[in-house]
């Protein structure tokens, strides 16, 4: 009877360590850039949803097979300079007319009753239909934010949105999936 013996070298104990963090590296950055990002929110344009240093998961996959919609919160380029990022709430889609009256938001006629936001905006908008290819987006801190109100942002293209904020893990007490507000479903 024959047998066959193979015989095979062991890989050190570093090696394999090295190994290992190599490909732990490559992929953290495949699904950090493909997939989903952490990002930690700095300013209060999104008050009281999102608080100066809370940590949020942003998908950054789920856009590319469906459209924004209306209430998610995105991370986006600031189109003025696209190497900052701002995080807004989605409140137009294209083709939808927005305006902002007497304090009052309206997409497509409709006032919106928003029970997330600060205050009501002081800052008015004139009627006007969002373009194709991007989005009409506003802070939730309507009195402190930068957004498609002023021509720095203005409407947004889609192809600066890197994603959605689908979970806020950070600070621990405040947990949560994020959810688009409910006044959104009617429109």
């Amino acid at each position: 009877m024959l047998r066959t013996v193979v015989h095979h070298k062991e890989k050190s104990s570093i090696r394999e360590l090295v190994e290992t963090l190599i490909m732990a590296g490559i992929m953290a950055a495949l699904i950090m850039t493909f997939v989903a990002r952490a990002y930690t929110v700095n300013g209060e344009s999104m008050l009281p949803t999102l608080h100066h240093g809370e940590r949020l998961l942003v998908d950054k996959i789920s856009y590319r097979f469906i459209e924004p919609a209306r209430g998610d919160i995105v991370v986006f380029r600031y189109p003025a300079n696209p190497k900052e990022q701002f995080i807004k709430r989605i409140i137009g889609v294209p083709g939808d007319v927005v305006s902002i009256r007497s304090g009052t938001v309206y997409v497509n006629g409709v006032a919106l009753e928003e029970d997330y936001i600060s205050a009501p905006p002081r800052i008015g908008f004139r009627e006007q239909r969002v373009p194709e290819g991007t989005y009409f987006v506003l802070g939730d801190n309507r009195n402190n934010s930068e957004d498609s109100r002023f021509s720095g942002v203005g409407f947004v293209p889609k192809e600066n949105i890197i994603g959605r904020a689908i979970w806020r893990y950070w600070p621990l007490m405040e947990m949560e999936v994020m959810q688009r507000p409910e006044v959104f479903a009617n429109l």
